[in-house]
């Protein structure tokens, strides 16, 4: 394809260290919880300029630890409906209830007002999600929030590396964060996940959960009904690798994101999402918003079919609770925000190596591929 929906891209050196790091994983036998975790662990907390991060195996792991140790079995946790499932199942599965939030179209995250609303005595928590590397400029009120109504306050950072809100990093906001190093992350281990808190009872907890609940590496000796969620040497020599790129790759996809705003600014029909004041995105997501008359599926199958280009998923397609999972709890038209932001938005391509002219073709291509579906003239006449 000329213009893939992502790419992963390691440069020579980084392929190269990271091999010599494996190598030395399996020549000394240490595979997990070792020099490779410690190092990763210590250089993303020095970047958050946070006190405490910890490496588990995936960024649900990495969600659904915090939430043990918050203690919310048989309580509530507010969620966001449009986010990946992911976030719901961390919470359903260490034994709470979702209670789902509804979106904020400004931004994809949560809608604060419908937040307020639904705090209630059995609320443990809420987490918030930043969508496609947006921090919602509502966060600190989130926050006190929170503190008021004395409940957690989880990030879902997954999307986030690097994102900040007035100066203050993505992850650094809540009584914890969950960042996941999936291979479609600016940064990624392959699979991993890390919890960043400024709480040190929070940290040795989750130290404990993510080994099996063993107080000590070296005995079998368990304090916590915990998981395997610890994060192999391997995975951690690419993670750590990895991450040492993450401001170039920020820096390179606002690049890609300022040629798009060029080429798509002033439309009526292919909107971007305005990235709010005082927010600092890492354009995980390049995310913009499309006319009601529009087919988002028949424009994707055009673009690719015709010009070769690939849209990236969407955050996302179907919120949450229209997943068929809970059919028998929900309907169309309980969230009409989160509905509507999820039927009519589009991600343009951005990944690593992705040349200017590329960007140049692919918003071309997108504009030239509405026109060739609706007409000129119906496109100039959409309001």
């Amino acid at each position: 394809m000329k213009i893939p929906p992502a790419k992963i891209y390691f440069s020579e050196k980084d392929k190269s260290e990271i091999l010599n790091r494996i190598n030395e994983s399996l020549t000394s036998g240490q595979l997990t919880l070792g020099k490779n975790t410690r190092e990763f662990e210590e250089s993303f907390a020095a970047y958050l300029n946070i006190k405490n991060t910890v490496a588990v195996n995936s960024g649900t792991s990495a969600l659904e630890i915090p939430l043990r140790i918050f203690n919310v079995k048989d309580k509530e946790v507010l969620v966001p409906t449009n986010t990946f499932f992911a976030t719901v199942l961390a919470v359903l599965h260490a034994g709470a209830k979702v209670c789902f939030v509804e979106a904020d179209p400004a931004t994809f995250s949560v809608d604060v007002n419908d937040l307020k609303n639904k705090i209630g005595s059995q609320t443990a928590g809420v987490i918030v999600v930043h969508i496609g590397g947006i921090v919602t400029p509502r966060i600190n009120e989130i926050r006190e929030l929170c503190e008021e109504h004395g409940i957690f306050l989880l990030e879902d950072a997954a999307h986030a590396h690097g994102s900040a809100y007035s100066g203050k990093k993505a992850g650094t906001f809540g009584h914890a964060a969950s960042f996941s190093f999936y291979p479609t992350k600016l940064i990624t281990s392959g699979e991993g996940g890390m919890i960043a808190s400024s709480d040190e009872k929070i940290k040795n907890e989750a130290m404990l959960f993510r080994d099996q609940g063993k107080v000590s590496f070296t005995q079998n000796l368990h304090g916590k009904l915990g998981y395997n969620w610890r994060m192999s040497e391997i995975h951690a020599a690419a993670g750590l690798v990895h991450f040492r790129n993450l401001e170039s790759f920020i820096e390179e996809r606002a690049n890609i994101a300022r040629i798009y705003d060029k080429h798509l600014k002033g439309g009526n029909v292919i909107t971007p999402l305005k990235i709010p004041e005082g927010c600092r995105t890492n354009y995980y997501k390049y995310i913009a918003m499309i006319d009601k008359n529009i087919d988002r599926q028949i424009l994707k199958n055009h673009l690719r079919d015709k010009y070769d280009v690939g849209l990236s998923g969407e955050v996302y397609e179907t919120p949450c609770h229209l997943q068929p999972v809970f059919k028998e709890q929900f309907k169309e038209g309980d969230f009409p925000l989160a509905e509507e932001i999820c039927q009519r938005h589009i991600c343009l391509p951005v990944y690593q190596g992705m040349k200017d002219e590329d960007a140049e073709y692919a918003a071309f291509s997108l504009k030239k591929a509405a026109e060739d579906i609706y007409g000129q003239k119906k496109i100039e006449n959409i309001k």
